[in-house]
């Protein structure tokens, strides 16, 4: 007796690569956001010359400070403290005598343009945009006519040492 052999039509099996794709999706990303790059960093250095010591010191480099505190302004060197302090109050201010300090000051250093502001926590935003104009520019009377001077135009600004009970902070 002879066994017939069905012949099935066997449809093509279809890849499912739903999960594959998933899979993919998620860790290429991940990879990419993970990977590092690396980068060369070269730092430059001058070293002075022998001689240049000397010159060196001769030239005197201004930091200019001006802390901005709740009963004062402090104009300021970083390297050698006080210049001058500004008594203030919420209602007056003597800006003229503090636009007369910065004005003799940039006549002693003209190509300084830097000057950083150090705040103390709560001051009022109106009064760093004032000491901020101020800063900047001031008016200076000649015999005939008002001139606009440029004072510190590049601005710094950071949070001030608090001063310690005993030595003026109310």
């Amino acid at each position: 007796m002879r066994i017939r052999r069905r012949h099935h039509k066997k449809e093509a099996a279809e890849l499912n690569i739903t999960a594959f794709m998933n899979l993919m999706v998620i860790l290429v990303p991940f990879l990419l956001v993970t990977a590092v790059f690396s980068r060369m960093t070269v730092i430059e250095l001058n070293l002075p010359a022998k001689d240049a010591q000397s010159q060196q010191q001769e030239k005197v480099k201004l930091e200019l400070e001006l802390v901005v505190r709740q009963r004062s302004f402090d104009v300021q060197d970083r390297r050698l403290g006080v210049i001058k302090r500004f008594e203030r109050s919420e209602a007056a201010t003597d800006w003229n005598a503090f636009s007369e300090l910065l004005v003799e000051i940039k006549s002693r250093f003209p190509e300084e343009q830097n000057i950083t502001l150090l705040l103390e926590p709560n001051i009022e935003y109106e009064t760093l945009v004032q000491v901020m104009d101020r800063v900047r520019s001031a008016d200076v009377v000649n015999i005939t006519s008002l001139d606009t001077v440029e004072l510190f135009p590049n601005i710094s600004i950071g949070d001030a040492v608090a001063l310690p009970a005993g030595k003026g902070a109310r």
